[in-house]
């Protein structure tokens, strides 16, 4: 699991303890008594950070069949997060609802925390509508949970039907109540929400902004990869990440070294803006918010710029546009007027060439689960992580500060 986040203000109350899936299993063993004593359920959740043994608990099957051995008891309920990831787009289905046998619910996220945390349309009524016509052949599916308030080291703040600008987090949690509780289709969920003589203009709105987040806050040819670093999936975002776009030299590498089709990254990230005008004329039309769309457009002009500079080759021209749409986003977004993402720059060139980085990125990169047995097992999750610390500690600020204080920290991945 989590412990409390490096930037909390308060005294930190909580650490990692149970690190393997021996201390994990003998920890189950003595709650589930004395929840079962009082006739109360259990629900065990397999989210982790990659860090120690248990890292992997997430997608790793024999790592969770370690930690449920010897369970049986119908307090005890699975709680496990849609994908083998966070809560991104493009995941498939987690397979451990379907490999166990325990009562088990599925996790979803309407205050999409990678996604504008609700203060632009994020709408994952399509997926919510798939996961649940592939889960209706899972056993003993207890049931579904929805994170509508929290989530995300971020300064987004919209809280699901306590703010009147909440739109986009009410849409998400109706619509996934209404498709996972009462069976409904997402036409159905959307007419219930906006009203029948709203909707279709309402779906035709949503489809649009749809393909705006899967093709331009998304690049879908990396999003798609299957990408595993020590313990944990590589999500499919690395680039926009809670409320802050990233632009710098090694994230260019990376991305570069993922996607080898640039030109139709290109065109599908431009033809997706291109949906703004319409988006707009429906918002209008249905007595959307309208300030929200621009919010979201202004913020994805940035991303579309970033995507040049990630896949186009290098020119200053571009770095120049991209310092003034910056300044010009921060002019027209005012923090004292509302809560903005943070264009975080670096146009330092990277200490490492492109073949430096290819040669890396699959030292430590797989594209499977499993483990390779020298690569990963000998080094990747055993020498890298004293080559880290030891990194770590001769050169405290050689990380961004963003890395090192948010969340638990960068740390994690190499306990």
């Amino acid at each position: 699991g989590e412990a409390d986040g490096k930037d909390v203000k308060d005294p930190l109350r909580s650490r990692l303890a149970a690190r393997s899936a021996r201390e994990v299993n003998r920890l189950l063993r003595v709650l589930i008594p004395l929840f079962e004593r009082r006739e109360r359920r259990l629900i065990f959740r397999t989210w982790t950070v990659g860090a120690y043994l248990i890292g992997d608990l997430i997608w790793h099957r024999g790592r969770l069949a370690s930690v449920l051995r010897g369970i049986r008891s119908r307090w005890f309920v699975l709680s496990m997060k849609h994908g083998e990831s966070d809560f991104f787009r493009y995941l498939p289905l987690n397979r451990h609802f379907f490999r166990i046998d325990l009562p088990k619910m599925i996790e979803l996220q309407s205050r999409r925390e990678y996604e504008g945390a609700g203060e632009y349309p994020s709408f994952i009524g399509w997926d919510c509508e798939r996961y649940a016509r592939e889960l209706a052949g899972a056993r003993n599916l207890f049931g579904f949970s929805v994170w509508c308030q929290t989530g995300g080291w971020h300064t987004f703040r919209r809280l699901a039907f306590l703010d009147p600008k909440a739109v986009w987090i009410d849409l998400n949690t109706t619509a996934i109540v209404r498709i996972f509780k009462d069976g409904a289709s997402v036409e159905e969920a959307v007419a219930s929400f906006f009203g029948p003589a709203k909707a279709p203009a309402a779906m035709e709105f949503l489809r649009l902004a749809e393909i705006v987040i899967r093709k331009l806050l998304y690049i879908e040819e990396f999003a798609r990869r299957k990408l595993f670093f020590r313990r944990v999936r590589i999500p499919p975002l690395l680039h926009v990440y809670w409320d802050s776009v990233f632009i710098n030299q090694p994230l260019r590498r990376v991305l570069a070294h993922f996607v080898h089709d640039p030109e139709e990254a290109l065109r599908a990230g431009e033809a997706a803006f291109m949906h703004f005008d319409r988006m707009l004329e429906l918002g209008r039309e249905i007595d959307l918010p309208v300030e929200d769309l621009l919010f979201m457009r202004d913020t994805l002009a940035i991303v579309l710029l970033a995507r040049r500079f990630y896949l186009l080759p290098p020119d200053a021209a571009l770095v120049e546009e991209i310092r003034a749409a910056k300044k010009a986003y921060k002019t027209r977004w005012p923090r004292a007027v509302r809560q903005r993402y943070r264009i975080r720059l670096d146009f330092e060139p990277a200490r490492f060439n492109r073949r430096t980085i290819t040669w890396l990125l699959g030292l430590v990169v797989r594209r499977h689960r499993g483990y390779r047995n020298v690569l990963d097992r000998l080094f990747t999750l055993n020498t890298l992580s004293w080559v880290y610390f030891l990194f770590r500690a001769r050169h405290q600020k050689a990380l961004p500060k963003y890395l090192r204080k948010t969340a638990m920290g960068f740390d994690s991945l190499f306990r």
